[in-house]
């Protein structure tokens, strides 16, 4: 069966094209942050510097894994999706299940390996980067050193084929196995994620508005609140969907196909929601933050200098990470629907009147999404903010989180009507019968 994959990567680059972009992206972030903790680990380096390195890999490192099983994650459940009648055409020759998880799994660590390869060039430019980024803020040494060793190189190659292998394996046990021990397992984990994520951010109240941890508790209840938000994204537009009443034959269209589709596009918004999540409670945190300490008029320590980078470093890596698997999985998804596109073209809709349908699906999809976003931010900022300030809201205004909305919307608004555009190019009769 590894021959097999090898040989349906060779037939279809294209449709790996985006695993291989996920996990290239992936590994280059593991390597790039964890060769910190390799410089950190040379003979001569003071203590503050080994703190600020170590944290950094530590930390950064610890999110760069989950979302590289994320962002594979996304790409892979498309892919096995989309290949549903190949595998069952394999199936129906004599394939085992067991041999068919063989095949994928191989087929996603080959290309997760090439990813990870050739992200090694890239890591070391960024890790350098990175150190002179540390030295030039006063957080590391001048005398130090950059190093890129086995540590980076070992996390960054493991991490990311036990991340593509384990996606992998999961995409295609959904594909051929019942879901009623997947959905208990899933119920499990969203419930815990969400009592987990209350704990940690009704724990904000023990802190002071001094300690240095503050920050802490709110920010990890504000991310696992968004996955438990996240794990209930079908159910999120299930119910959204129930309560909305769209006139025209594009809104009537649009619900229809919502309702019908609504566990495909979990991916979706399950990127939407952490991405909304963690960047609205990230930066509104950190300004609410920054502000206080200018306000009393003391100056950063390196601690705070430390957590400030880190704070907007993650958040770029959600962007980037996110950006990656909303535009794989829209693409995938929109580009999947050639044939539907035909046979409504053939029924006598205009291209304009499935741009605006592909459009309203799209924007019901932004608006939930970023809605549950930003209730599990504000479970975060209120607290944080009523601890750090005495106030309930941060004084900032609407301007982050416009930022981040108008991120979201341009990147899933765009990349559904570009692609849709694209698949309308091809005539009716030639996508239906291609699609067939």
């Amino acid at each position: 069966m590894f021959v097999l994959a090898i040989r349906s990567i060779r037939q279809r680059p294209g449709r790996f094209l985006a695993t291989l972009l996920a996990a290239f992206l992936g590994a280059a972030i593991i390597m790039t942050f964890n060769s910190l903790q390799d410089t950190a680990s040379q003979h001569g380096i003071d203590s503050v510097s080994t703190d600020t390195l170590s944290t950094s890999a530590s930390v950064v490192g610890g999110y760069g894994t989950l979302l590289v099983f994320f962002a594979v994650a996304s790409t892979l459940t498309v892919n096995v999706r989309q290949r549903s009648r190949e595998l069952e055409t394999l199936r129906c020759s004599g394939a085992t299940p067991a041999q068919l998880k063989r095949m994928v799994v191989g087929e996603a660590v080959a290309v997760a390996l090439l990813g990870a390869i050739l992200a090694v060039g890239p890591a070391i430019l960024g890790g350098r980067a990175l150190l002179g980024a540390f030295k030039d803020s006063g957080q590391v040494a001048r005398s130090v050193d950059y190093s890129f060793g086995p540590f980076a190189l070992q996390s960054g190659l493991g991490i990311t084929l036990l991340a593509s292998a384990g996606a992998a394996f999961l995409a295609v046990r959904r594909a051929t196995h019942g879901r009623r021990r997947q959905g208990r397992a899933r119920t499990f984990f969203t419930y815990a994620a969400l009592v987990a994520g209350m704990v940690s951010v009704t724990a904000t109240f023990a802190f002071s508005a001094t300690d240095a941890a503050l920050m802490a508790a709110p920010a990890y209840g504000a991310i696992l609140l968004s996955v438990g938000l996240a794990l209930l994204a079908p159910r999120l537009l299930k119910g959204l969907l129930d309560r909305l009443q769209l006139t025209g034959a594009s809104g009537w269209l649009a619900v229809r196909n919502l309702r019908e589709r609504a566990d495909q596009l979990a991916g979706i918004l399950m990127s939407l929601i952490l991405f909304t999540a963690v960047s609205t409670a990230t930066l509104y945190m950190q300004a609410v933050e920054s502000d206080a300490v200018k306000a009393s008029g003391l100056t950063k320590s390196v601690d705070a200098k430390n957590l400030e980078t880190l704070n907007f470093t993650v958040v770029g890596i959600i962007v980037v990470f996110v950006c990656v698997m909303l535009v794989n999985s829209l693409y995938a998804a929109t580009t999947y629907r050639a044939r539907e596109f035909g046979g409504q073209r053939l029924a006598g809709a205009t291209p304009g009147q499935v741009l605006r349908t592909v459009a309203t699906e799209t924007a019901i999809l932004t608006i939930t999404g970023i809605l549950s976003g930003t209730a599990a931010a504000l479970a975060g900022i209120i607290p944080f903010t009523m601890v750090r300030t005495d106030s309930i809201l941060p004084h900032q205004g609407l301007g982050i989180w416009l930022t981040v909305v108008t991120v979201a919307t341009t990147v899933t608004l765009g990349t559904s009507l570009l692609t849709a555009r694209r698949v309308l190019r091809t005539p009716a009769v030639e996508a239906v019968a291609l699609a067939a």
